[in-house]
């Protein structure tokens, strides 16, 4: 069973560094919005390239983190420039923030999925 200081340092680990050996082998991220699922450890990290550094030039601004035993939740403004077309939504001028929570499952302080809720509707 994981302790809560033990998933604490997987998150921030992971957020803060961008740590993917944090993840477990066989994680699964899902965007709600669409359903897509992105599973194990090189489509994670080509989900968050894509994410980060395609579509956007983008960073997260952490605006809360709770943390359990077996969960964490973030809540964060994602922020900064679009750069490709999004969920059918143009590029404007100017930088973004939309609002970004992330529920994440961790198990023997790895991380084994993640929820992601992300308000593209923000970007109108």
């Amino acid at each position: 069973m994981n302790s809560i200081e033990g998933t604490q340092e997987t998150i921030n680990a992971y957020l803060h560094d961008h740590d993917i050996s944090r993840l477990s082998d066989d994680a699964v991220f899902k965007v709600m919005s669409t359903g897509q699922e992105y599973k194990g450890k090189k489509a994670i990290e080509e989900l968050l390239s894509y994410f980060y550094s395609v579509a956007f030039s983008a960073n997260f601004l952490q605006k809360d983190l709770i943390v359990t035993q077996d969960k964490a939740v973030l809540e964060a403004d994602f922020y900064r420039t679009q750069l490709l077309e999004f969920a059918g939504i143009k590029p404007k001028e100017g930088e973004v923030h939309v609002p970004l929570c992330v529920v994440y499952q961790v198990k023997d302080d790895k991380i084994t999925g993640a929820h992601i809720y992300f308000e593209s509707d923000a970007l109108r």
